[in-house]
């Protein structure tokens, strides 16, 4: 074979590699466009359960064409905090069985129907001006593209077939199963798409040597099939940069499915050809190589599926480990509230719930924030930040719910107060956790600049965030047993901390004075004492929305759910 052949044979190749991943990108796009938000609530919804995960998984992969696409949904979903990460290990598997749809449409031979719906699809996709239409004109031109793509990538790997040094490749990669899993593995890493990687495989296995055998044998495909399960892992690891620490550990948690699958059955290759070989008729001839992969990619998702459903709680605790430090605290997702309102009194009381929940996060913030400053513990930097992220989410979300509770007709005077004042204690908290994260920061520059307080300072310190620690449990308590001695002792602790700020600033500007102290230190101390003080003004408030809510119900008559008690003002 001449050299411009080769390269014309190439870059056809490439040509078609290229139409074929285009056309499938946009054919998930569109069918996104037309499902995408009832799929994701469909996945978010339905899989607690990690059987019925998997079949979600399964079907809406199967709807979208892109197992990578599903997977970087899911990634989303456990960053967002939508989605627990054992929750999403089920979805993971699913998209695993899904994507084999893929392998039996390329299987299917359409011939001169390509262009024609390419050329439909163009016009319903590009001159309409109804949403709903173009989407469904882009679906129609992207699968015609996709076969465009594979017909050109099959014209192009017809002269390969005649060429000795493909046979002698091919008989490699039949005699050596390592090296066939690392092309299927690199070659999918390359184009990020199993899809497109299983499809150029199953094109190049119908072609016909001279001798008239296929050009690869099922046993030689078998090792790159798996081997491209192994490279499609690098979209969901790319996809998990820059986000929380749980999306990371789904995107292992994909990683180590695929891995271990496919290390696993690369040993059996032999068994899984018999089985194909079997449910085909006993034998393979060349043209029907494209089916015998088909049957092979869906045969080993299933199994693999199949083998790993008792493991889905063992390697959740496993990726959990190999990521420590995080846990549920990092976990954003929503425990108590949802999409629906049903009643204000029940809503009122899922609320609170979620508002405990963030509380008690902030809590931990503080007491992370406290071993920031006072041991310098860089590990926690990280931590406090990624709880800042939950404790925004929580915010948003809460507040957003009580909106909704806000707009049904029919609130008694009792639930409006109590709402109100559960948005002000939502909004307080989340303030605490700014402080928390903006004390940290002043902890990680003191890191950097190798900045140490005095040992006094650190005492002072030491027993202010003992405080404020001690402060915030209070707030809680009082919130969470509706006690109202509680919110009192919380103010008056708060009049405490003014007065702390006040005694421990002039201290330490008398210690800079006297020269006691590294000078670096006067601005992070005061200002950390000044955090401290304005988180209790924090909790100073949700204390006082407690007592305004007992009040209120006391002076105005109402229990709990604000309906109108039989007595009289009640004296306290």
């Amino acid at each position: 074979m001449e050299s411009i052949d080769l390269l014309q044979i190439i870059l056809g190749l490439l040509g078609g590699v290229a139409i074929f991943v285009y056309g499938m990108n946009m054919l998930s796009e569109g069918l996104q466009k037309v499902a995408g938000d009832k799929l994701r609530q469909i996945i978010s919804v339905l899989t607690n359960n990690p059987i019925m995960g998997i079949l979600v998984g399964a079907l809406v992969t199967a709807i979208l064409q892109s197992s990578s696409a599903t997977t970087v949904m899911v990634i989303g979903f456990v960053s967002a905090g939508l989605m627990s990460l054992k929750q999403s290990i089920g979805v993971i598997i699913g998209a695993n069985i899904g994507t084999t749809i893929t392998a039996w449409l390329v299987s299917i031979d359409i011939g001169e129907l390509a262009l024609p719906l390419v050329g439909i699809g163009f016009i319903i996709y590009f001159f309409p001006k109804k949403k709903a239409v173009k989407y469904v004109g882009q679906i129609i031109f992207s699968f015609g593209l996709l076969f465009v793509g594979l017909n050109l990538m099959s014209d192009m790997m017809a002269p390969l077939a005649k060429s000795k040094a493909i046979e002698d490749v091919m008989l490699a990669v039949s005699n050596n199963k390592v090296l066939g899993l690392l092309i299927g593995t690199v070659f999918t890493g390359i184009i990020q798409s199993s899809s497109a990687a299983i499809a150029i495989l199953q094109k190049l296995a119908i072609q016909t040597t001279s001798s008239g055998a296929s050009l690869i044998t099922l046993s030689a495909a078998l090792p790159i099939l798996f081997g491209s399960n192994i490279g499609t892992t690098v979209t969901a690891l790319l996809a998990s940069f820059g986000a929380n620490i749980n999306a990371k550990r789904a995107a292992l948690t994909h990683t180590i499915f695929n891995f271990a699958g496919s290390l696993i059955f690369v040993w059996f290759t032999v068994p899984l050809e018999r089985f194909v070989i079997s449910i085909m008729g006993g034998t393979i001839i060349p043209s029907q190589m494209d089916t015998a992969i088909a049957y092979s990619h869906t045969t080993f998702n299933l199994v693999n599926a199949i083998l790993f459903i008792p493991f889905i709680t063992y390697l959740a605790k496993f990726v959990t480990r190999m990521y420590k430090g995080k846990g549920e605290l990092t976990d954003r997702t929503l425990v108590y509230i949802g999409d629906k309102v049903s009643s204000a009194s029940v809503g009122l009381e899922l609320a609170m719930n979620e508002m405990l929940r963030m509380a008690k996060i902030v809590q931990q913030m503080i007491t992370r924030t406290k071993e920031v400053i006072l041991e310098q513990n860089q590990a926690y930097i990280s931590e406090v930040e990624e709880m800042e992220d939950t404790v925004d989410m929580l915010q948003h979300e809460i507040l957003n719910y009580l909106s909704k509770i806000i707009s049904q007709s029919g609130l008694t005077e009792g639930q409006s107060v109590r709402l109100t004042g559960y948005m002000r204690m939502v909004h307080d908290l989340e303030r605490i956790g700014d402080h928390c994260d903006s004390s940290v920061m002043l902890g990680e520059e003191n890191i950097k600049n190798k900045i140490q307080y005095s040992e006094t300072a650190l005492s002072e310190l030491k027993e202010v965030y003992e405080k404020i620690e001690d402060v915030m449990q209070k707030t809680i308590l009082a919130f969470e047993n509706n006690d109202k001695e509680l919110a009192k002792l919380v103010l008056s602790e708060e009049n405490v901390m003014d007065d702390i700020e006040k005694v421990l600033r002039d201290r330490h500007l008398e210690r800079l004075n006297k020269g006691e102290c590294n000078p670096n230190t006067a601005i992070t101390y005061v200002e950390l004492i000044h955090t401290i003080e304005r988180m209790s003004d924090n909790c100073k408030n949700i204390a006082e929305s407690v007592i305004d809510d007992i009040n209120h119900r006391l002076l105005g008559h109402y229990d709990n759910d604000g309906e109108v008690l039989n007595y009289k003002t009640i004296k306290y």
